[in-house]
């Protein structure tokens, strides 16, 4: 399975999508920072699954109707930060969609995420992740998980990576920065949280209008089971 997942920089990059899918040929694609009204259904071979609704600039997941069944989608309302109280940028920051793979005959998760802006602190934004994953479990108990996104999550990674692990998920970075704007907040931001799928891979793609590089995840079905999975995360 192929996901990319885009920081569009409000909107700007909207008409980079069609050669995405073009070029990659992704089975899901996940967007930040996109506007959601009158979003189109369909960019290229990719369907519309859901986007958020409680603001103009929002997160939106797409995915390949020939490949796959849509069966529940939600969007979620994690802790804000003070920048989110005062500007209300985000009031969706999380969606989830649950999936099944036509081929394979089985359900798997994937999800839209968007961590609080720079002026938050790191510990909120892992309240996010944590917020985040339990939200996605219950959507789907016991399936593989996938959720990608801006983490906005500048440095210290080793230290979220560590906490993902307890929670019972892997943390993977992709193989190189994803967010070049500004000299002191440059790294990988862009990140992919998983359990239940081997990720093969993960590669920065070329940029374009937007100050985020999308990303490319590879990722396949791991052998764990529906119990093992819930046991790994404590579900």
């Amino acid at each position: 399975m192929k996901v990319v997942s885009y920081n569009l920089r409000k909107h700007r990059a909207i008409d980079e999508l069609a050669a995405l899918d073009e070029r990659y040929s992704p089975d899901v694609l996940c967007l930040q920072e996109v506007e959601t009204t009158g979003l189109a259904e369909h960019v290229g071979r990719l369907q519309l699954a859901h986007s958020t609704t409680g603001n103009r600039l929002g997160l939106a997941v797409y995915f390949r109707p020939d490949r796959y069944e849509f069966e529940v989608v939600q969007s979620f309302a994690l802790k804000k930060s003070l920048h989110d109280h005062l500007l209300r940028p985000a009031h969706e920051r999380l969606v989830g969609v649950r999936l099944r793979d036509l081929a394979a005959d089985r359900e798997f998760v994937v999800a839209s995420f968007h961590a609080a802006p720079l002026t938050a602190l790191n510990s909120l934004r892992r309240h996010q992740i944590h917020a985040a994953l339990n939200e996605l479990a219950r959507l789907g108990p016991g399936l593989p998980i996938l959720m990608v996104g801006d983490y906005n999550y500048p440095v210290f990674k080793d230290n979220l990576a560590e906490k993902v692990r307890e929670a019972g998920y892997e943390l993977t970075l992709s193989d190189s920065r994803t967010y070049t704007r500004y000299k002191y907040f440059r790294g990988h931001f862009d990140l992919a949280t998983s359990v239940g799928f081997d990720i093969e891979r993960v590669e920065t793609l070329p940029r374009g209008s937007s100050d985020h590089l999308p990303i490319l995840v590879d990722a396949r079905y791991a052998t764990a089971t529906e119990q093992e999975i819930e046991q790994a995360i404590g579900a």
